[in-house]
């Protein structure tokens, strides 16, 4: 005799786990265009769907057919519209593999040096930098705003980036798949009132951005010289070379100890607390 409970059980199971990777596959899909222009297009569609829905509820029956002649040839207007980020995506994709361990990158130790020599002769000289690592978050909607630039990273470019008094100075600079993508770009400013006041405009674009992203973003004080590092709402003042050494190899550099596994592009790290200065 079979055993219905059990059948039953099993069913309800495998019907959560389908559910749960729907649910999955969509917070990975809202993650991957984050950032882009392609969250306004969504928004035009979502809303296109809800007139759909209030129109044939109410029996408005003009208005759902022309929504439904917009659904109909949507399929196709999407891929036309959203074509850059189902290539960036696809992209994406391809680069991961199923459960691969990443290996230290050389051209991620390459960014952490330039951005260390950087960091130390405009510390000493008092020079203002902003930068901005694209991390898991896309970047384009600030990328945008900045003056493309698409060069390697090195030490001497950022230091002329930020010489005071030049075109490029003021504004960010967003690197991306370790290159220098853009500079004099636009953040975002923070509005929260936990910043301390002696902390300027660049320090309120640090958090800012790390408010809505997961970008990395390091900020040099132009009046202290002070490095100051901002990620997920959080930011770390004044630290040390040490500090802010440790801290981006960290997050930029999976050593042998430190490896990350990868599902279809999920990141699942060795978590380990940094502990960060807390402002005076």
């Amino acid at each position: 005799m079979l055993n219905i409970s059990g059948f039953l059980e099993q069913i309800t199971l495998v019907r959560i786990i389908d559910i749960a990777l729907v649910w999955w596959l969509v917070y990975r899909l809202l993650m991957l265009i984050r950032g882009t222009k392609a969250v306004t297009l969504l928004r035009g569609v979502a809303f296109v769907i809800i007139i759909k829905l209030v129109s044939w509820y109410v029996g408005f029956t003009t208005i759902s057919w022309l929504t439904d002649q917009i659904i109909n040839w949507g399929a196709i207007a999407i891929v036309v519209v959203f074509q850059p980020e189902i290539r960036r995506g696809l992209e994406h994709i391809g680069r991961s593999q199923v459960f691969r361990r990443q290996q230290v990158d050389q051209a991620e130790r390459n960014l952490i040096e330039s951005i260390d020599q950087a960091i130390q002769y405009m510390s000493k000289r008092h020079i203002g930098a902003l930068i901005s690592i694209e991390m898991e978050t896309g970047l384009e909607e600030y990328i945008e705003t900045g003056i493309d630039i698409d060069a390697v990273v090195s030490s001497q470019l950022l230091i002329n980036t930020f010489i005071p008094n030049t075109p490029l100075h003021d504004g960010a600079v967003i690197i991306k798949d370790n290159r220098l993508a853009v500079a004099a770009a636009y953040l975002p400013l923070s509005d929260n009132p936990l910043i301390p006041k002696e902390l300027g405009t660049r320090h309120r674009a640090g958090v800012g951005i790390s408010e809505v992203t997961d970008a990395l973003t390091i900020i040099v004080s132009e009046e202290t010289g002070g490095v100051t590092i901002t990620r997920n709402s959080e930011f770390m003042v004044d630290l040390t070379h040490d500090d802010y050494v440790k801290y981006l190899t960290r997050q930029l550099i999976k050593t042998s100890d430190e490896e990350t596994m990868t599902f279809l592009g999920f990141k699942i790290p060795k978590f380990r607390k940094f502990g960060s200065r807390k402002e005076q």
